[in-house]
């Protein structure tokens, strides 16, 4: 089996110069209409291109406080005010300044271990699936576990 075989034709995307306020929305928006949460989207530029990648991951480490080590210890300070600064501060933030730009990407016809291979080798959980330049599906790590399970299970029953 191929990526082009079981990769989902229809995806969200974000673009570079969307805030990171519109993302967020859009994670939600488009786990709404999924019936699942949306944790990521791929980033494709005005020429259709695949450019980035962002997460919720990505905009956590963001507003995550870089001592926030030292602040846990620190019993005499209320958090409140840093997060409600951190907060306000990603309202300024776009896309493009968060998302990850080494990209993993795979061909339609990469065969379906070699895509389970760079899930698991790059910890990524979702892989774009590109066809001359272009983004033209997207493998995630959960279908593609549901799926090989699933032939585990039904060849088990025969």
């Amino acid at each position: 089996m191929f990526a082009k075989q079981v990769m989902d034709k229809r995806f969200h995307f974000l673009h570079p110069k969307q805030s990171v306020v519109e993302a967020i929305r859009l994670f939600k928006t488009a786990g709404e209409k999924e019936g699942k949460k949306v944790f990521g989207m791929m980033v494709i530029d005005d020429d259709d291109r695949l450019v980035g990648m962002l997460s919720m991951f990505d905009i956590l480490l963001y507003i995550q406080p870089k001592h926030i080590g030292i602040l846990g210890e620190m019993e005499d300070i209320s958090p409140e005010p840093l997060f409600e600064s951190l907060l306000s501060r990603i309202k300024k933030i776009r896309v493009e300044d968060l998302m990850s730009t080494t990209l993993v990407s795979v061909k339609p016809d990469t065969h379906l271990l070699v895509v389970m291979d760079i899930m698991i080798r790059k910890h990524v959980r979702r892989l774009p699936v590109v066809e001359n330049n272009r983004v033209i599906g997207i493998l995630y790590r959960s279908d593609l576990f549901h799926l090989l399970m699933g032939k585990l299970i039904d060849d088990g029953n025969s």
